[in-house]
Formats: structure tokens, sequence, C-alpha cells
């Protein structure tokens, strides 16, 4: 059984700098004032990007203007963010961890999924670890981490959430009914305001309403997306950890010159990464199991999703496709400044397993087109030419 972990920081950028400042002379530790992280907004100034407990309680939100939170507290004390430091601080966070647990995926700057099934022969229950390991971080690192113990990302995360801040949480698979159903529907991963408002709509209040929704009733509101939702209530993912930096994936960014406000935008730099990570895995001769996307928003914080095929591929337009399903799953209508496509669980063969619905022939003449096609954009540049079926026609701006 797997046994999954997610290492959440607290209040990230305001705790690095607290640290920072308290390293460097600073007689108050400012994660007990009044205080924000407060950015540029042509380079995001006058926005609250991160609160301490105490200006929280007085109202303060995140996102909003700092004007809006000056008028929540009389004495707040605002910080500017300090982003070689989190970046300093998040290495040592994640190398402290992959010290112990060499499998982790980086979801954000400040928190990453870790397979602890891998290493409990060698530190024994994960319970205990948990709590040695937030000890450690805290004692060497000088911050507090939530850690949450699961049988899957998706209850590992979801168990992070619970309390708040320097806690460790179980949510295994025998305690999603006690622990998670109880839950109002917006505290599910995954779900955004929009989804939540209609799904209240429809009486479904908690996630235990969702988990215990008639699939074929929500596909009149949801469609492809009923089940998913349902899966997600009942605490099923088969989401797995995609490890960075290693020879088996492949994967492609870009940080965009202006944000993105709309999911087609998306699909349309969607199509440009795809294209550029499968013409190199075809060139590597090789096939992805899994497949990823990745956004992050004008914040800085991203969030990612995968999805393990049944077939390895090095098709563009297969890919493509998962993407795009993917990307849905993430987007909640938030202003997006990265887009990132990985693949991962690379092999050498496909074991493609040609459906009754398929023809053989077809799906020859789909391979020799890609050869075709990646001859000419390694040749002549990746807009030359592209498949009808790629084609995105509602391209409302060129990258």
């Amino acid at each position: 059984m797997e046994i999954i972990m997610h290492i959440d920081v607290n209040n990230a950028f305001l705790s690095w700098t607290a640290v920072y400042l308290l390293k460097h002379g600073y007689k108050e530790d400012i994660r007990y004032q009044e205080s924000v992280i407060g950015g540029d907004e042509s380079a995001r100034r006058g926005i609250v990007l991160a609160k301490s407990m105490v200006a929280k309680s007085r109202g303060v939100k995140t996102a909003e203007t700092l004007r809006d939170a000056k008028r929540k507290c009389s004495d707040l004390h605002i910080y500017p963010p300090y982003y070689k430091l989190y970046k300093y601080m998040s290495c040592k966070l994640f190398g402290l961890i992959s010290s112990y647990i060499p499998d982790i995926e980086i979801l954000s700057i400040d928190e990453c999924f870790a397979d602890y099934g891998k290493v409990k022969n060698l530190y024994g229950d994960e319970i205990k670890f948990a709590y040695k390991l937030k000890r450690e971080i805290k004692e060497k690192l000088g911050f507090t981490v939530n850690i949450g113990i699961a049988n899957n990302k998706l209850c590992a995360k979801m168990a992070s959430d619970f309390i708040k801040p320097d806690r460790v949480h179980t949510l295994y698979s025998n305690e999603i009914e006690s622990k998670m159903y109880p839950l109002p529907i917006e505290k599910l991963f995954g779900v955004g305001k929009k989804t939540a408002i209609k799904l209240k709509s429809l009486n479904i209040n908690t996630i235990g309403d969702l988990a215990r929704s008639n699939p074929d009733y929500l596909s009149k509101y949801f469609k492809n997306q009923a089940v998913k939702l349902i899966e997600s209530a009942r605490g099923i993912s088969d989401s797995v950890i995609i490890l960075k930096n290693r020879d088996t994936s492949i994967s492609n960014s870009i940080t965009l010159s202006h944000n993105l406000n709309d999911i087609e935008e998306i699909y349309d730099v969607l199509h440009s990464l795809v294209d550029n990570v499968c013409i190199t895995l075809r060139k590597k001769k090789k096939y992805a199991h899994v497949v990823g996307v990745s956004l992050k928003d004008k914040f800085f914080q991203t969030k990612s999703h995968q999805k393990r095929l049944i077939n390895a591929t090095n098709d563009t337009k297969i890919i493509y496709d998962v993407c795009k399903k993917l990307a849905k799953e993430l987007y909640k209508d938030e202003s997006i400044r990265l887009v990132g496509v990985s693949l991962s669980k690379l092999t050498n063969k496909s074991n493609y397993q040609i459906s009754i619905f398929e023809d053989i022939k077809d799906k020859n003449k789909d391979n020799n087109l890609n050869k075709i096609l990646d001859e000419l954009k390694t040749t002549y540049g990746n807009k030359i030419i592209n498949k009808a079926s790629l084609l995105n026609t509602n391209i409302h701006k060129k990258y």
C-alpha cells in the first residue's frame, strides 16, 4: 500500500522573511505582528502576497490591495518580497526532505509530495517519522510545516490542510468517511468557487454529499467531469509521484509576457509546449506513460496534475488532448503567468493496444506523419506546419 506525504510550509513568504530578518538582527518576529508581504503591481505592487495570523484575524486577505488591508489594520507592517531568499529557502527545504526520501515531487516553491512507502523499511512508522521531520525543519531552518499522510496524493494534500500551523494529519483510506465527508464542498481539492456554487445549487453542500451522488444525474451538469468529481470526493486518485530532473522525464514550460485569463489561451500555449516535448520524445525514441501539466498564477502559486496513460505514447495529438483535460481540471479562473508540460515514466516501447474501433493502418499513418512533421519543424521551425486536428481555431494571441 502506498504511503504518500504532502509537506507544506506554513505561510511561506512571511515565515521565510521572518527567519531572514531575525538572523540579521531584527528584534521582533513579524509572524506575530500585524504584518503582510506586499508586492509591486506592474511587478505586483500594492497587493497582499502573504499575511500573518494576526493580520488574518483582522480580516486581511491574500490578493487584496494594501490600501484595503491598511483600513483593517491601522498598524499594518508591510515588507517587500525577497524572491531570491524564497528560492534559497525552498532549496534548503527540499534538500533536507530528499536526504531522507529521494522520491519527491515539487508542487510549488513551498510544497511537495514525498513517497514515504519506498523508505518505510529504513525509518519505520510514518507518523513518528513525520513528527521527527517536522521538528528537524523547525530546528534547522527556523520555520514550520504541515505534513499530511495518506495512501494517495489527493488525500495527503487534503490532510495537510486540515488544521494549521505546525501539524501532522492522516487521511488513510479507512478515515475518508469520518474525516473528509463532513467538510464543506469548497474544501475538496480541485473544486473552485464556480464549481462549488454550482454543486451547492444542486444541494450538494459537503464532500460526503458529492461522494454519494449519482454520476448519471451529475453528468447532466458537469458532463465528463462528473465521475472525476465523485471519485475525488471518495478519496480516489491514480495520480503518481512525478520525479523531476531525472533522465526518465522531459518537460517544458514558459513564463508569459502577460497573464492569461482564458482557458482557450492556455490551450494555445499548451499546444506549443506539447509540440516541443513530443519532438524531443520522438528524437529520443521514447514513449511516455505519464503526462503532467502545471499552472503558476500571478501570486507565484503553482498547481500541477498528472495522468497515467494506459498505453505509453509519443503521439502529439494524444498527449495534447490529455494536457487540455488536465488544464481544464486545474484552471479556476486565476490569472496565469506560467504554463508547463511534463512527460515522465519514459520507456523504449509503447505496447500500444489497438481497440476494435481503430484501424492499424490509420495508426501507422499517424506515426509516419509525426516523423515528417518533426523533420519539417526541425528544419524550418515549429510554426511551419501542423496537423489539422491540432489546430486551435480560437487563437487570440501568438507566442
